[in-house]
C-alpha cells in the first residue's frame, strides 16, 4: 500500500499499490478531486477543473 497526504486538506490517503500517474481519485475527508502526478514517489495534486468551452 502506498499513502500519500491530500494538499487540500491534510488527510492521508492510503492508496493501493496500482497506481497509475493520471488517475484520478477523490479524499474520503474533503471530498476533494485529486490526480497522482507521480507513483515514484507517489506525489497528489488537486485535479484541474473542466471548463466550458462554449462552442471556441
Amino acid at each position: 500500500m502506498s499513502a500519500a497526504e491530500c494538499p487540500i486538506c491534510g488527510a492521508e490517503l492510503t492508496l493501493g499499490d496500482d497506481l497509475v500517474a493520471g488517475e484520478l481519485l477523490e479524499c474520503a475527508d474533503c471530498g476533494t478531486e485529486l490526480e497522482v502526478e507521480s507513483t515514484e514517489p507517489v506525489v497528489v495534486s488537486e485535479a484541474p477543473t473542466e471548463q466550458e468551452d462554449w462552442g471556441e
